[in-house]
């Protein structure tokens, strides 16, 4: 019988946690600005996941990039070794249990956690 699809999900870290959330995990370089750890409740921050500096500014500066160019460069990103690494442990995680990506962006669906979960799930 084939392994079940993991049970990854995408929310904003300002959302106050859910009991369903599973494994919380910040997916964002940065703590995000006025939230204070605690109620946050992040059970990891694997920064070697996040989003490089480089690609961030890129992708949400001046015309901001296109998403299909922005997810080939992210994805780029995850395959370098230390990335590829915490991405399969964080894999490992997800198909234990449900994984929860916590990110501060204003639209999560289209941004590094969806393409983080497509990675997690497909």
């Amino acid at each position: 019988m084939p392994a079940a699809t993991p049970d990854v999900r995408v929310r904003r870290v300002c959302e106050p946690p859910s009991p369903d959330d599973g494994i919380r995990v910040l997916v964002d370089r940065l703590w995000p600005r006025g939230l204070a750890k605690a109620d946050a409740r992040v059970d990891a921050w694997p920064k070697a996941l996040t989003l490089s500096t480089e690609l961030r500014r890129w992708y949400h500066g001046p015309g901001e990039g296109d998403h299909d160019e922005f997810r080939r460069r992210y994805e780029a990103e995850l395959a370098a070794p230390e990335a590829a690494e915490a991405l399969g442990r964080l894999r490992t995680l997800a198909e234990e249990g449900t994984v929860t990506l916590l990110t501060a962006a204003r639209h999560p669906e289209t941004g590094h956690a969806a393409v983080l979960k497509g990675e997690l799930t497909g």
